[in-house]
């Protein structure tokens, strides 16, 4: 199994590592892909990437791309051509499409989403989602879309990411791990 999580200056760094941290320990093999050698994030955290995104090739798939959130961070991709046409063939490929906090707004956006979809989002951005079935549940999904509230429900979108690209027990083993539940 194989994700990439994107970053960009101003993407919000509890969100990011949670995620990448999280689909390591369960064995996913984790691309982060910034926008920049170094990335700022949004409060100040800088991080390395393993690639820029105009290093991945055009051919390149992965089973699942997530989104973390921060509200420049969000600018950022969306202002992102090769970040968009990635998110197009992965959504063709029906692959896993995972966004917290601001990030659903990307999908948005994009056009990349059915009215229908079921989909929930940090509350300062959820007035621009409410033409969706938008829902306050924390993790929200629809298909292959997984969406969540923000960086403190990082921790439970990670899991979700988990169950549906592993298994339940590998997510059962990553929360014990970490001591997430007693």
């Amino acid at each position: 199994m194989k994700a990439l999580v994107p970053i960009a200056n101003g993407t919000e760094e509890m969100e990011a590592v949670i995620i990448i941290d999280m689909l390591r320990r369960a064995g996913v093999d984790v691309i982060v892909a910034g926008d920049g050698n170094v990335v700022t994030c949004s409060r100040g955290v800088r991080i390395v990437p393993d690639c820029q995104m105009e290093d991945l090739s055009d051919d390149e798939n992965f089973d699942a791309i997530i989104l973390p959130g921060g509200s420049q961070g969000v600018q950022n991709f969306i202002e992102n051509a090769q970040l968009e046409h990635m998110l197009q063939r992965h959504r063709e490929r029906k692959g896993v499409i995972g966004a917290v906090c601001a990030a659903p707004v990307v999908l948005h956006e994009l056009n990349m989403l059915a009215r229908t979809t079921v989909i929930t989002s940090h509350p300062s951005v959820a007035e621009s989602l409410k033409g969706y079935a938008y829902t306050l549940e924390r993790v929200a999904q629809d298909g292959k879309l997984i969406t969540s509230r923000g960086a403190g429900t990082a921790f439970e979108f990670s899991l979700a990411i988990i169950r549906m690209m592993v298994d339940e027990a590998t997510a059962s083993r990553v929360a014990g791990d970490i001591v997430l539940y007693e």
